[in-house]
């Protein structure tokens, strides 16, 4: 059995870049989490495509849980005030497809999505994939 956790929400590649911000801080343990409207639906296909880059070689990065499998991606997001989605960075796994499909699929959840405090300009928030499947 196929399970897809999120304690967030989703999205995907960036359309554009802001020039004074085009990197996340180093620290991103002080960036605030980032807040969806609608939550994420996610899928069993999302961490079966984990799953099948784990079991290809592709990516060593899984840690085996006594309920199953995991592979978090923590993912930067820059929003700008109106609540569009300037650019997703994931944190490098040392999985570049894995990396780059949760930024996608971070980018694609978070587009009209993403529930901003009023009256603050372009700023980085965070949030967290967890892909997760039985052993």
């Amino acid at each position: 059995m196929m399970t897809f956790l999120l304690p967030f929400t989703l999205a995907v590649a960036m359309p554009e870049r802001a020039p004074q911000e085009a990197l996340p801080p180093q620290d991103w343990s002080a960036l605030p989490q980032l807040a969806l409207r609608r939550p994420a639906d996610p899928t069993a296909a999302m961490s079966a495509y984990v799953h099948q880059e784990v079991l290809r070689g592709r990516c060593a990065s899984a840690t085996r849980t006594p309920a199953g499998w995991t592979l978090p991606v923590d993912i930067a997001v820059l929003a700008s005030a109106d609540g569009a989605i300037r650019r997703v960075v994931p944190r490098a796994i040392h999985c570049p497809t894995v990396e780059q499909y949760a930024a996608g699929l971070v980018f694609s959840g978070a587009r009209d999505n993403v529930d901003l405090p009023a009256s603050v300009g372009d700023r980085w928030y965070r949030t967290r994939l967890i892909f997760a499947w039985d052993p």
